[in-house]
């Protein structure tokens, strides 16, 4: 005698939203394997995934208030306190009281900090452009246009 399986039959119109086959899943892989990727190519530096994404808020505006960098990382302070310790102990970041508000902390890229700025963007770039290979210059931008859109109605 068969029993009736206690789970719900996967129809069709939900087969797209199970994993495997999910935007979420597979959104998900690319994340892990481009940071898999990109970490190994930052071990050399002995740098992480955090230590570039906070590099790249300095390149693009060094001296942000610690609570900015927050927010545009949208990370924790405990999380990013301990990142910046470690940048600090590194020698890539300084931090220094405003001296307009003595509450507020601003991060300062140091010489070191500002030299990665020459080889870590190139490395970015050609994981990027391993990963988009066999796309036309057009897909690229549609793509990142589409996850724009996605990431912007989840907002």
């Amino acid at each position: 005698m068969v029993l009736p399986s206690t789970e719900p039959p996967t129809s069709e119109p939900f087969h797209a939203v199970l994993a495997p086959h999910g935007i979420g899943y597979r959104i998900k892989l690319l994340s892990q394997l481009l940071a898999r990727r990109f970490q190994e190519r930052l071990d050399q530096f002995d740098l992480t995934i955090f230590h570039w994404v906070v590099l790249c808020c300095l390149w693009k505006e060094d001296g942000l208030a610690i609570s900015s960098l927050g927010e545009k990382l949208q990370q924790v302070g405990g999380t990013l306190t301990g990142v910046l310790d470690r940048m600090e102990s590194r020698g890539l970041i300084r931090r220094e009281r405003d001296p307009h508000d003595r509450r507020i902390w601003r991060i300062w890229l140091t010489e070191d900090g500002h030299k990665f700025e020459t080889i870590l963007p190139p490395i970015a770039m050609e994981l990027r452009e391993q990963a988009m290979q066999d796309m036309s210059h057009s897909e690229r931008e549609h793509f990142s246009e589409l996850l724009n859109r996605a990431i912007a109605n989840l907002s």
